[in-house]
C-alpha cells in the first residue's frame, strides 16, 4: 500500500510538470490524435486549460496567505458607568486631646479601646492653689466695687462745688457792673469756677478708675474660674480611645497629650481620582467599595477636592459610609467604585486585547475578510471579561490568533458564540 501511494504521488507530480513546463510538447503530441479538430477548437481548448491552471494557482496562493482565526460577533450594550479607584478607610474624626494648663494627674487612666461619651472626663488635674487664687480675685472684685460709690460721691460733690462757684461768679460780675464789687472779687470768683471745673474732671477720672478697677477685678475672677475649668479635660465627642489617657501622677504641661479619641460612626472612604476621570463624578453620587477583609459597603460622595495633589495630580474624594457596629477600622484598604453616567461598551475576553507597533492598546477586528487594528479604552474589569469603548456598535473582534496577523492580512474566520 505504501508503494502504491508513492507511485501515485510521483505520477501526479509528473503530470503537473508536463502540464506546466512541457505544455507545448504535450499539445504537439496530442495534435497527432486531434488532427480532425479545427484550429478554432484547438485554441478554445488551449484557453480553457490556461484558465483552469490560473484558477488552481490562485486557489493555492489564497490557501497559503490566509490565516485561520477565531472571532466574536460583539454588540455594544449600555452599562452603568463607574470610576474605580483604590483608597482606604479613614475615621470621620480623630483628635489628640491636650491639656490647656499644667498640673498633676489625679485620676486613674482610661485604657485604649474603651468607648467614651461626649463630655466624659478623660484627665483630671490637681487644682493646687487655683481655688485660693479665685477667692483672692473675688475679694479684689468686692473691694473694687466698694470704691466705685465713693468715687461717684466725690464726683457729685465736685459738680455741686462747680455750680456754687458759677453762681458766685455771675453774682460778682453783676455787682461789678453796678460798682458794688471790685475787680479783685470778680477775678477770685472766676478762679474758683475754674478750680471747681478741675475738681469735677478729677472726680470723673476717679470714677473711671474705679470702674476700670471693677472690670479688672471681674476679669481676674473670670480668669481664675476658667483656670479651674481646665482641670477637667473632657472628650469633645463620643468615640473610641485610640490610646491610654495620661497615667495617674503624671505631670502635664500646657499642650501635653491627655489621649487620642477617634469617631468611627460614620466612617469615610478616601480615594484619589486621576484628573482625566474627576469630571465624571459629582457630590451626592452613590459609591460602593470592597474592603481588604472582603466586606462590601455603600455610601455617598460627600467631598471632591478642588485642588490636585502636586505630586500625583490626583483629586481627593471622600465617601461617608455607616458603621454603627464599628466593624470597619481606620486605615483599611478599599477598592472603590463611584457611580457615573452610563455609556455603550463591548464585553470581551481580556485575552482579546493586544498592542500595535506603537504600543497602543486595542483589538484586532475583521473587515471584509481582512484583519485590522482598532484602539480601545478599558472602562471596567470584571470576572466575566472587560468592558471597552472605541468600537462601532457591531464589531467582529478576533479573540484567537490576533497576535499572528497584522493590518490587511487575509484571514479565514470561524466565529465563536458570545456565551462560549
Amino acid at each position: 500500500m505504501r508503494l502504491i501511494s508513492i507511485l501515485t504521488a510521483v505520477l501526479v507530480v509528473g503530470v503537473l510538470y508536463a502540464l506546466v513546463f512541457e505544455r507545448d510538447r504535450l499539445l504537439g503530441f496530442a495534435g497527432n490524435d486531434t488532427a480532425g479538430m479545427t484550429t478554432t477548437e484547438t485554441a478554445m481548448a488551449s484557453d480553457e486549460a490556461t484558465t483552469e491552471e490560473k484558477t488552481a494557482a490562485d486557489a493555492m496562493a489564497d490557501d497559503e496567505t490566509r490565516v485561520s482565526v477565531v472571532a466574536l460577533r460583539s454588540e455594544a450594550r449600555q452599562i452603568d458607568g463607574a470610576v474605580v479607584v483604590r483608597g482606604r478607610t479613614e475615621a470621620v474624626r480623630q483628635v489628640d486631646v491636650r491639656a490647656e494648663t499644667s498640673g498633676r494627674i489625679v485620676n486613674a487612666p482610661l485604657r485604649k479601646g474603651a468607648m467614651i461619651a461626649e463630655g466624659e472626663t478623660m484627665c483630671r488635674l490637681d487644682p493646687g492653689t487655683r481655688q485660693i487664687a479665685l477667692d483672692d480675685a473675688m475679694a479684689r472684685a468686692t473691694e473694687a466695687r466698694a470704691r466705685l460709690p465713693e468715687a461717684e460721691a466725690r464726683l457729685a460733690e465736685a459738680e455741686a462745688r462747680l455750680v456754687e462757684a458759677e453762681i458766685n461768679d455771675r453774682a460778682a460780675a453783676r455787682l461789678s457792673e453796678g460798682g458794688f464789687a471790685s475787680d479783685t472779687r470778680v477775678a477770685s470768683t472766676t478762679a474758683a469756677v475754674e478750680a471747681a471745673r478741675a475738681g469735677v474732671q478729677s472726680a470723673k477720672s476717679g470714677v473711671s478708675g474705679a470702674k476700670a478697677g471693677v472690670q479688672s477685678a471681674d476679669a481676674g475672677v473670670a480668669s481664675a474660674r476658667n483656670e479651674l475649668t481646665k482641670l477637667e479635660i473632657a472628650a469633645p465627642f463620643a468615640g473610641l480611645l485610640e490610646s491610654d489617657t495620661a497615667e495617674l501622677g503624671a505631670l502635664l504641661q500646657s499642650g501635653s497629650l491627655c489621649g487620642t479619641i477617634i469617631q468611627l460612626d460614620t466612617i469615610k472612604l478616601v480615594g484619589f481620582v486621576p484628573e482625566t476621570l474627576v469630571d465624571r463624578i459629582a457630590v451626592g453620587a452613590r459609591a460602593g467599595a470592597e474592603l481588604s477583609s472582603g466586606r462590601q459597603v455603600t455610601g455617598l460622595v460627600t467631598f471632591i477636592s478642588r485642588s490636585a495633589d502636586p505630586l500625583t495630580r490626583t483629586f481627593r474624594v471622600e465617601i461617608e459610609v455607616p458603621n454603627a457596629d464599628l466593624a470597619i477600622r481606620d486605615g483599611q484598604t478599599a477598592d472603590i467604585a463611584v457611580q457615573s453616567d452610563g455609556q455603550n461598551a463591548h464585553l470581551l475576553p481580556q485575552a482579546a486585547l493586544t498592542l500595535d507597533d506603537d504600543g497602543q492598546l486595542g483589538v484586532r477586528t475583521v473587515d471584509a475578510g481582512r484583519a485590522g487594528f482598532t484602539p480601545v479604552s478599558v472602562v471596567r474589569d470584571t470576572l466575566d471579561g472587560i468592558w471597552i469603548t472605541g468600537l462601532p456598535q457591531q464589531s467582529e473582534v478576533i479573540v484567537v490568533g490576533q497576535e499572528f496577523v497584522t493590518d490587511g492580512v487575509a484571514v479565514d474566520v470561524s466565529y465563536k458564540e458570545t456565551s462560549q
